[in-house]
């Protein structure tokens, strides 16, 4: 590949990931559109749809010969359903969290993902930490005390969707799928209790798609298929064509996104002492990405 080209490739990449993170930091937005179906439900319609979505991807790319191979291994099937049941839990707890006031509790959960990344590898992986990393999670810590003590309580908000989304990545990092693949299989292995979550509520009169007299919400719920799916596609072929320093930055664009949104559109509480602890996690943050920085430009050298 010619310089120009691979200047290209990387052009590409980066407007793939930043594409990728700018649809994820408006998803309050939309999850607030559709704030009269229960969060339950959105979940529902969001794993039904985007597995209908994600189906006629693979049949328009003719991208089917993966799943009786993944069907014949029972360890794999085993992973993703637990990769499956990790994302479930994050969709929801990340819809309940917007549709109930706390968008910027929700943009500190990714926040602090990769600083929770951190300790999943040193605690599941067995991965010595740098110094440096150990000062970022002490710092963080504080952060998180700062908030606990602040609000009387943890912010359970923030660290179960780093928590979950954390471990889920973890999962599908050691997956034998791609992005595509993957998140089709997930989505296939929760359609059963999805579906079925749906045809209950429609026997009891509670489906909301078939109650509501507003068509935009049903245009709403149909259109979870794409939300989901097109961020991720964006997002995975940005990932193969920039370095992971460079991506390791552009995440914290759907955060910041989502944080000024609880703040100028939601007009959450967000008082002095909280945002002193905002500060110290971002702070952590910081230490955490100039280390790593530092440490390749010296492995470089």
């Amino acid at each position: 590949m010619t310089q120009a080209a691979h200047k290209e490739d990387s052009y590409r990449g980066v407007l793939n990931a930043t594409t990728a993170f700018l649809l994820w930091g408006l998803f309050p937005l939309y999850f607030h559109a559709i704030g009269e179906v229960p969060p339950l439900e959105i979940l529902a319609h969001r794993m039904v749809w985007s597995l209908l979505f994600l189906c006629i991807v693979l049949s328009v790319r003719r991208q089917w010969k993966w799943l009786p191979a993944v069907l014949k291994q029972p360890r794999t099937v085993a992973t993703f359903a637990a990769s499956a049941l990790l994302l479930s839990a994050n969709w929801f707890i990340y819809i309940w969290a917007v549709n109930n006031g706390h968008v910027i509790d929700a943009s500190l959960g990714y926040f602090i993902t990769p600083l929770f990344n951190v300790l999943l590898g040193l605690f599941v992986l067995k991965e010595r930490l740098r110094g440096g990393q150990w000062l970022a999670i002490g710092v963080a810590a504080t952060g998180v005390a700062w908030l606990t003590w602040q609000a009387g309580a943890l912010p359970w908000i923030a660290l179960a969707l780093a928590a979950t989304f954390g471990t889920y990545g973890l999962l599908r990092k050691t997956a034998a799928l791609a992005a595509l693949e993957g998140l089709s299989f997930e989505t296939l292995l929760l359609f059963p209790l999805a579906g079925g979550y749906v045809v209950w509520l429609t026997v009891h009169g509670a489906n909301t798609f078939v109650n509501t007299p507003s068509d935009w919400t049903r245009a709403l719920l149909v259109a979870a298929g794409p939300i989901t799916a097109i961020p991720l596609l964006l997002f995975a072929a940005g990932a193969r064509k920039i370095p992971l320093s460079v991506l390791g930055m552009l995440q914290y664009i759907g955060p910041t996104i989502q944080m000024i949104l609880g703040l100028l559109v939601f007009h959450e509480r967000f008082s002095t002492a909280r945002l002193a602890g905002f500060i110290v996690i971002w702070s952590a943050l910081a230490l955490y990405i100039a280390e790593g920085f530092w440490t390749s430009r010296r492995t470089a050298a």
